[in-house]
């Protein structure tokens, strides 16, 4: 069986304890991010394709010209992979939605975020590499309110680094999520409005679905203080394209701090906010540690040997095996 792997960056993969689940398959890892036509030609033999989360698209054009595959393994949530097509073609997708596991690694750079955003930390270290001493004054965040758009896992996470850390903590998310948080102790906001408006800090927390596509609207942003900070580990399509760079340009919010963009990788002058004096940015590195690349790939290959025992798992498009037997 020819399996592989796509998108490992740093050739991490196969230095992790479970990559010796794959010792008997004949496993080939792509550290680089190819596009479709190099990928058609890569790709034409094999019939296990791992996916390291959103990195590549899989769409009905790329499916069409690997006639050989069967699986497609990852884990979490899938926009980026055409699962109707994946289905007409017979092509099985697992992909574990991991219920109750946070990923705590989020989490950590989610909070490590907030941090830089409001204490100014790449700012100041920029000033001082340029020979410069102090560059300004940042914000304490104990006493402050901290939004969270959303407590699922890693929002109800992010939530209790926020109540250590001394803060308030607001949550605005459907009703059930809602419930869930006063629950746990925290407030919650009588409207979407009043949460951008009262949040200092306001921190995103939901998947991508269509119901969650632009949810956070240029007239959402508007309402936050010129002091506040918005945060995003989550996924960028979250805002409506464009509103945050905007928002940012007219100092409501007065930061923002990210580790997603709209346009993933993104290239040298790719995207505005990289050109803004009030944001600080990473490279959608929230689940990029070794502790989590081994829960993740744990799972992601259990679904492997679970395929070539003949009983595939966490199948997302179960009509392919109906089809099968």
């Amino acid at each position: 069986m020819k399996i592989s792997i796509l998108d490992d960056y740093f050739d991490t993969v196969r230095t992790l304890p479970c990559f010796s689940k794959l010792a008997p398959f004949e496993t080939t890892i792509w550290n680089d991010h190819a596009d479709e036509s190099v990928l058609a030609e890569r790709l034409r033999d094999t019939e296990v394709l791992v996916l390291i989360r959103e990195r590549t698209k899989i769409r009905a054009s790329l499916l069409e010209r690997l006639p050989k595959l069967r699986l497609i393994s990852q884990r979490s949530v899938f926009p980026h992979i055409d699962i109707a097509a994946c289905t007409s073609r017979g092509v099985i997708v697992s992909s574990s939605q991991h219920p109750g596991t946070p990923c705590y690694a989020a989490a950590e750079l989610t909070w490590g975020l907030v941090i830089a955003g409001m204490r100014a930390i790449p700012q100041q270290m920029a000033s001082l590499r340029a020979g410069r001493w102090q560059l300004g004054v940042g914000q304490t965040l104990r006493g402050k309110t901290l939004g969270i758009f959303g407590y699922g896992r890693i929002g109800s996470v992010v939530a209790d680094y926020g109540r250590a850390f001394g803060m308030r903590v607001l949550v605005w998310a459907r009703e059930p999520a809602m419930a869930a948080a006063r629950a746990d102790g925290h407030a919650t906001a009588r409207s979407k409005a009043e949460f951008f408006g009262e949040c200092d800090v306001l921190s995103l927390h939901m998947r991508l679905v269509d119901a969650t596509r632009g949810i956070v609207t240029a007239e959402d942003l508007a309402r936050m203080k010129p002091t506040a900070l918005l945060v995003n580990t989550s996924r960028a399509p979250l805002v409506a394209p464009g509103a945050l760079a905007a928002a940012l340009r007219a100092g409501r919010p007065g930061m923002a701090a990210v580790d997603v963009f709209e346009a993933e990788p993104v290239a040298a002058g790719g995207d505005p906010l990289l050109d803004l004096p009030n944001v600080v940015a990473t490279p959608h590195i929230g689940y990029v540690t070794a502790e989590e690349y081994e829960i993740q790939f744990t799972d992601i290959f259990d679904q492997i040997l679970a395929y070539a025992s003949g009983s595939p798992i966490n199948v997302v498009n179960p009509e392919v095996l109906k089809a099968r037997s």
